[in-house]
């Protein structure tokens, strides 16, 4: 038995896999997985994200939680802005802000602690 391992062992070093991809050098032509592009927001990004956080740890603990979607209209303001650039994401969140009341409509709703939310996530391509 010493024997038969002492020459077989040898071998096994030597042997070329016995496995081969059945597409061969086609697999290595698939398109790459793009990077994240990761831009610096704009100066009036940070500014109105300076702004939207003083509302939502100083105003907003004070004057307690009013809206009825999910996430929050400031930070669906944050998320736009951050996406979209100032321009576009003010505008998104001033429309959020027209439409923020407790009437039920066409939104998507969540429940988050028995009460019921309207889901509205800023990272779906609306317009």
């Amino acid at each position: 038995m010493k024997i038969l391992i002492l020459f077989l062992f040898p071998l096994t070093l030597l042997a070329m896999p016995g496995y081969f991809e059945p597409w061969g050098k086609d697999s290595d032509l698939r398109a790459p997985i793009p990077k994240a592009i990761v831009q610096k927001p704009s100066i009036a990004v940070r500014l109105a994200d300076a702004v939207i956080r003083f509302k939502q740890e100083v105003i907003s603990p004070v004057d307690g939680p009013r809206s009825h979607f999910r996430p929050s209209s400031s930070r669906y303001m944050q998320l736009a802005m951050q996406r979209y650039g100032f321009c576009k994401g003010f505008v998104m969140g001033c429309d959020r802000l027209l439409r923020e009341n407790d009437e039920e409509w066409v939104y998507r709703t969540i429940e988050i602690d028995g009460k019921i939310f309207k889901y509205d996530p800023a990272w779906e391509n609306k317009y």
